[in-house]
């Protein structure tokens, strides 16, 4: 038995603290993610004064975030399982190990190519800009999908990422279908909001009757439905895509949207240090409240909960948050 299904892009991140000119030194814009070679992403790490580095990506911190609220072995649900593409080096091998000792099950495919990597600049106002380089990434494609997972899990996750190389996207919409057939709900996350400008047409399209549970920031999902606010009308129309939207709307929280009502779980004031995975956080404390059967004032509570604790550390670290006074959002 396995809680979450989570198929992804595995990263290396390279955390830096650096000013709003080093950012736009490297000409992208404040607070995205952007696609970039291997001589750029190494072009940023040399130029930063000094980087940390952490196991990351996107669905591997959600996935890690998952595994600390359920506790030592997957608690009643059973553990989270994650994959994708990791290199044949010494980069993959760390990352493999750390989603061991995180209690993650691994179905990762081996690579010719260097595991992906992502400098992640953290500026003065504690918001990331990210310049990833997927390396073995985009080398995923449907032949790597293990789907042996779907037989036991609960959910399906995984997000807009995935859609930037032509393979990795296969895979994707092949595992959503697989989990469709087997009953599975899929949750996904729109990621990033120049994903929904690259692929707005086919977002659109593609979501409903797919995806039951949609993540979204105001930008991410006020591009993807055309509407500018306010906060309440651009959740109403994401709901035509999907049974639920979830949108996280900074130190206000989120709101949370069925089709049959609309709830906001206020935020929680912390004093912000990085927010690097604070999205990924969100997501696996929302996934953690559906698994538990909590109502979706009570996923967002936990969610906000997750994701405020993680941005008051640097990198994307679960090992010093404290299970219970997180859970304790359930009650």
């Amino acid at each position: 038995m396995r809680s979450v299904y989570i198929i992804e892009n595995p990263l290396v991140d390279h955390i830096a603290h650096e000013s709003y000119g080093f950012v736009e030194r490297f000409g992208s814009r404040p607070g995205t993610m952007q696609l970039v070679s291997r001589e750029t992403f190494e072009a940023v790490v040399a130029a930063a004064r000094s980087v940390s580095l952490v196991p990351g990506g996107s669905g591997a911190n959600t996935a890690r975030a998952l595994a600390m609220l359920q506790g030592p072995g997957g608690g009643a649900f059973g553990k989270p399982a994650y994959s994708g593409a990791i290199g044949r080096d010494k980069a993959g091998e760390a990352f493999a190990a750390g989603l061991a000792e995180a209690g993650v099950d691994a179905f990762l495919a081996l690579k010719d190519e260097a595991t992906g990597s992502s400098a992640i600049v953290v500026t003065p106002d504690h918001e990331r800009t990210m310049f990833t380089n997927l390396g073995a990434c985009q080398g995923y494609g449907p032949a790597d999908l293990d789907l042996s997972p779907l037989d036991s899990c609960r959910y399906f996750y995984s997000t807009g990422y995935m859609w930037d190389t032509p393979p990795q996207k296969e895979a994707l919409l092949a595992a959503v279908d697989a989990a469709r057939s087997k009953g599975v709900p899929v949750c996904f996350d729109l990621a990033d909001p120049f994903v929904v400008d690259r692929y707005y047409a086919e977002l659109r399209e593609w979501l409903p009757g797919r995806v039951e549970v949609l993540f979204g920031n105001r930008a991410e999902l006020s591009r993807l439905c055309d509407c500018e606010g306010p906060d309440p009308e651009i959740v109403r129309l994401a709901s035509r895509y999907t049974s639920v939207v979830a949108m996280k709307i900074g130190k206000g929280g989120c709101l949370v949207r069925s089709r049959e009502r609309l709830v906001h779980a206020p935020g929680e004031l912390v004093v912000p240090v990085d927010t690097t995975g604070a999205g990924d956080s969100f997501a696996a404390g929302f996934l953690y409240g559906l698994l538990a059967g909590a109502d979706l004032a009570a996923c967002g509570r936990l969610a906000n909960r997750v994701a405020s604790r993680i941005v008051a550390a640097e990198g994307c670290r679960y090992d010093h948050l404290d299970r219970a006074s997180c859970l304790a959002a359930l009650d």
